[in-house]
């Protein structure tokens, strides 16, 4: 079985104020306090690589986000508490993104590289300039695709329950991770506004 979702959101902020936030968030403090913040599930993030393209301009950029799992049923968790060096589930992702500036189009791929034999998580997400207000607003759009592994341990009704569980924990921390964009752009914004009206 599998579980597939897409979302929109319009962010009432311009293109590249939104995928400044968006680059920002999960390196944000203030969203990885571990007292509540909305990201605290985020453990750690590094970039792997990061080129820009020397004819198109293009960046291309590769992180690794490691992060804490969402509580899974508890057939599954027997299975991986008896793999070995499995204690806290962790879970291990690999984001692709690729920004045309000069086109505004920000495109991020990202999966699972890790408890790939549990369950496979796909995202796709896109910033671009609203069709309305295109120096004013930004749509982001955002594909989910969520495949639970046919484990001959693990019965259908068990896999179902992985991939709903996987859903709705990935749907409240896509909301919380669009908050955190929303914010950093607020916090932008002032930080301009403040710029320019400083005396000079």
């Amino acid at each position: 079985m599998v579980v597939s979702y897409t979302q929109e959101h319009v962010y009432r902020h311009p293109w590249h104020r939104v995928t400044a936030a968006a680059w920002c968030k999960f390196t944000d403090p203030t969203a990885r306090d571990a007292s509540g913040g909305a990201l605290a599930h985020i453990l750690d993030v590094h970039t792997l690589s990061r080129d820009v393209d020397g004819r198109s301009g293009r960046l291309r950029a590769v992180r690794a986000i490691a992060g804490r799992a969402p509580p899974l049923p508890f057939l599954l968790r027997g299975l991986l508490a008896a793999s070995p060096g499995a204690g806290d589930v962790v879970v291990l992702c690999v984001e692709r993104t690729d920004v045309d500036a000069a086109g505004r189009d920000m495109r991020v791929a990202s999966r699972n590289a890790t408890l790939r034999g549990v369950v496979e998580v796909e995202e796709r997400c896109s910033y671009a300039p609203h069709p309305e207000r295109p120096d004013e607003w930004t749509l982001f759009r955002q594909e989910t695709t969520i495949r639970c592994a046919p484990l001959a341990a693990v019965a259908a009704r068990v896999a179902e329950l992985v991939e709903r569980r996987c859903a709705e924990r990935f749907t409240q921390n896509a909301d919380k991770g669009r908050e955190v964009v929303e914010r950093i752009c607020e916090d932008l914004a002032a930080e301009q506004d403040a710029t320019h009206h400083e005396p000079r």
